[in-house]
Order: C-alpha cells, then sequence, then structure tokens
C-alpha cells in the first residue's frame, strides 16, 4: 500500500513570456535507418513537465467542447484520486505570467487563466495534516473528483491517463482526461492492465520486446524521477473547405473549432461512435490523399509518479503539422523518407502506411531531390527535434 508522500519541486526557472509570445516546439521524432522498437525514454527537466504555448486557447476551446459534447466518454475517474492540485501548483510557478491562483490555509482555493480570464475554484486539498498523526488522504466523492479531473483537463494542453497499481502488481487505466487522442477512445481502454491496453491497441512487438520492460518500469519509478518520450504517426484530413461527416451529418462546430482534425481523425477512422478497440464498425470512405491533406501527429508524453497517492501519471501533448510544411524545413523530407521507409511490417500496418505510405513517399523523396539540388543539407540536430 502506499504512503502518501509529500514533494516540494526543485527549484526550476519560470517563464515570464505571455503564452501568446511561446511557439510550438517543432518536434520531430524521427531517426535515419533502421527503425528500432523500444521504450525510447529520456530523463526530464521539471521545467519540462508542461508545455503550452501560442495554441493554448485553441486547445482549451477544442477541450472544452470534447468534455462538453462527450462528458464521460473524455473524462472519468475510478477509484483514483484528483491531481488538480498538483498541476495548478506547478503552472503558477512555471507559468506565472498565464495562471493567478488564490489560497486557504496554504492550499490554492482558485486558479485563473489569465490569457481567457477563465477562474475555476479547486475542491479542498486532498493532503489531511491532524495534529499527532502521519498526513493521510481524505475520502474523495467520485463527483468531485470527476469535477477536479475536468479542471485538470481544461488548464493543459495534455490529455491525462492515471495508472493505478492493483493488488496483483499490475498497473490499471483507472482515471483520465482524454480529449484529443485522434484513433483510440477511452471508453475502451479505461479500468485495463497496461499490457492489455498496448495489446488490444496492436502496439507492434509489445509482447516480445516492451512488456517486460515497461512492468517492471512502471514498479521502480520514483516520485522525483520523471521521464520524457515522442513518438509520430501521420494522418490524413479532408481537403480545406469539406466539412467534417461525423455519424451521418455535417459537424459544423466540429469545423469551426478543431479543423485539423486534432480530437479525432474522422477522415482516416470514420466516425468515432462507429470505432472500437482500434477499428472502425464499417471502413470510412477512402478519403482524398495528397501532400494537402497529410499531417505529421506527433506526441510528447511524460511519465512521473505522483506524491500523494503513488498512481503514475502519463502526459500526452499533441502536436499536428502539416506536411507541406514539414517539406520546407532543411534536411526533414529527406530523413522522414528514411524513417518512413525503414519500418517494419508491423509497424506499417499499426501507423497505417497503407492509406497514404505511396503520395507521402513520393512527395518526401521529390522536396528532398530538390533540396539537394539547392545545395540544402541536413542541420545536426538531437532527438527528437
Amino acid at each position: 500500500e502506499w504512503t502518501p508522500k509529500e514533494f516540494r519541486y526543485p527549484d526550476f526557472p519560470s517563464c515570464s513570456l505571455r503564452l501568446s509570445d511561446i511557439k510550438p516546439i517543432p518536434y520531430r521524432p524521427f531517426r535515419w535507418g533502421q527503425y528500432n522498437v523500444t521504450m525510447g525514454i529520456r530523463n526530464m527537466p521539471w521545467e519540462d513537465w508542461i508545455e503550452l504555448d501560442d495554441q493554448f486557447e485553441m486547445y482549451h476551446r477544442i477541450r472544452e467542447r470534447r468534455i462538453r459534447t462527450q462528458g464521460e466518454n473524455v473524462v472519468r475517474v475510478l477509484p483514483a484520486r484528483s491531481l488538480v492540485h498538483e498541476l495548478s501548483e506547478y503552472l503558477h510557478k512555471r507559468y506565472p505570467a498565464a495562471f493567478q491562483v488564490t489560497r486557504a490555509e496554504g492550499a490554492i482555493k482558485t486558479i485563473r487563466i489569465l490569457p481567457l480570464d477563465v477562474t475555476y475554484e479547486l475542491p479542498p486539498a486532498l493532503l489531511s495534516r491532524n495534529k499527532g498523526t502521519l498526513p493521510s488522504l481524505r475520502q474523495v466523492e467520485a463527483g468531485e473528483a470527476e469535477e477536479a479531473m475536468k479542471i485538470a483537463a481544461l488548464l493543459v494542453q495534455d490529455d491525462m491517463a492515471l495508472m493505478v497499481e492493483g493488488s496483483d502488481g499490475r498497473y490499471y487505466f483507472q482515471a483520465g482526461a482524454i480529449c484529443v487522442p485522434g484513433f483510440w477512445r477511452m471508453r475502451d481502454k479505461i479500468g485495463l492492465p497496461l499490457d492489455e491496453i498496448h495489446l488490444s491497441g496492436n502496439v507492434p512487438q509489445y509482447r516480445e520486446k516492451l512488456h517486460t520492460s515497461f512492468e517492471r518500469f512502471f514498479r521502480r519509478l520514483p516520485v522525483d524521477k520523471p521521464v520524457i518520450r515522442n513518438n509520430y504517426f501521420v494522418q490524413v484530413v479532408r481537403p480545406q473547405g469539406q466539412g467534417q461527416s461525423q455519424d451521418g451529418g455535417v459537424d459544423l462546430e466540429a469545423d469551426l473549432v478543431d479543423p485539423e482534425e486534432l480530437a479525432w481523425s474522422t477522415t482516416t477512422n470514420g466516425p468515432e461512435g462507429d470505432f472500437a478497440h482500434g477499428h472502425p464498425a464499417h471502413p470510412p470512405e477512402r478519403p482524398l490523399v495528397s501532400p494537402e491533406t497529410l499531417r505529421l501527429r506527433t506526441e510528447r508524453q511524460t511519465l512521473r509518479r505522483l506524491p500523494l497517492s503513488g498512481a503514475v501519471l502519463f502526459t500526452i501533448r499533441t502536436y499536428v503539422i502539416p506536411i507541406e510544411q514539414l517539406a520546407r524545413e532543411p534536411g526533414v523530407p529527406a530523413r522522414m523518407a528514411s524513417a518512413v521507409g525503414s519500418w517494419p511490417e508491423s509497424v506499417e500496418a499499426y501507423k497505417g502506411k497503407a492509406l497514404y505510405g505511396g503520395v507521402l513517399v513520393e512527395y518526401l523523396d521529390r522536396c528532398a531531390r530538390e533540396q539537394a539540388e539547392r545545395g540544402v543539407g541536413d542541420p545536426a540536430k538531437v532527438y527528437p527535434f
């Protein structure tokens, strides 16, 4: 059984910039040559835990709409504790120009998002300090925990999943706010253990190469040693000016709020309501695949253990970048073509290469040749940039 721990963030630099002045970090997490299946984790400096930028308002609109229209399909709390206080403490320290807090008896009472002029009232602190006893967690009603998770989801641009250790020693997906997953649904994964989440999602070579490493890592992850990893996919979106279809009709609000299909890959996978356990109920009509409709969908994921509950928090920040934009960056088209060409068959199937591979590789190769003819080389950059 986990013993609640008091945890103070180490000193790290605050970001004094307004969010409107912070550009999204240009992650390009693909390498030259052979594709290797590994956990791919790296140590994470604390100042890098949550990344916010000038797209915050757009993400907030998308996430608010998802919570409003999808409800428990995107925010769910089983027997897990809230993380909203942990997140609020970090955000106002890291981004003082974007967040303002009020306190009661030392704990944060409200948090205000300054650029949006939105204020959220937090539930009472989870840690009880009765005189003469060790700190303990108070009981949390399901409604309070769910509201706290909704607030946490609207404070950041990341999705969040809480993994809680069960009596069998395995970690289970017990709570989360999954607003912009793109191609999987929380309702299909909630309550599952870590290994079944990956196996049901057909993650390539998980059983052979990753299962043991992941289980060991989750058991041993300390509170003060967060880690980070990156991955990427390719997504097809509809041509500009063509509306998103959702359950038989055109979703006008989705077109306005989320034109790049950050929340759900309707063009690639069909309506979200028809999708279950990694597969559309009915294959969607083959979309128009062209350089204009291709997007790099890259995820920046962090893992850390929460001090009060012992749960492992998994955050997923998703970026969607037009392939035509990437192809103008020095060296990127050749490097990406090499990476995509090195995928094993299992990875090709997992990433859906059959849908877009021919168009993508042909376009990247052409752009790479044009760069080579102009003498444009691949600048030396450290992964994942």
